[in-house]
């Protein structure tokens, strides 16, 4: 199901943008420009920024020894690493509904295969997290 959004206006889309030109360009410049989302769009991309240490060790202890996360799709990793700062740091919004705005939002990257998985490292990384 796709959103009514455009992609610039969904703030997921554009934390996810956000974080890969901060992790993978060193030449990128964080701006926020005017968005109503604003400042939820400033603190996740801040936080994954400055808590990227923890999240990786995050990531790993739930999805276990086997799993290898710098084998993941970079795009992946980016998605993975916001999501689990949400998980850990925005106790008020549900599990689900993160899971559902990054799905939503990688929709505009990812085709449905990649997204069901994406889903599963999602889902879980969130119970694990949140149990």
């Amino acid at each position: 199901m796709k959103t009514h959004f455009s992609p610039k206006n969904n703030p997921r889309v554009i934390i996810i943008q956000k974080l890969y030109g901060r992790f993978y360009n060193d030449d990128e410049q964080l701006s926020f420009p005017k968005h109503r989302f604003k400042k939820f769009i400033k603190d996740i991309v801040s936080g994954t920024i400055e808590r990227n240490d923890l999240i990786l060790e995050e990531i790993d202890k739930s999805l276990g020894s086997g799993f290898s996360f710098v084998n993941l799709d970079k795009l992946f990793q980016v998605i993975l690493k916001s999501a689990t700062y949400e998980f850990l740091y925005k106790p008020n919004l549900s599990i689900n509904i993160i899971i559902k705005e990054y799905l939503n939002a990688s929709n505009f990257f990812l085709d449905s295969s990649q997204t069901r998985y994406l889903n599963a490292l999602l889902d879980n990384v969130g119970k694990k997290l949140r149990s």
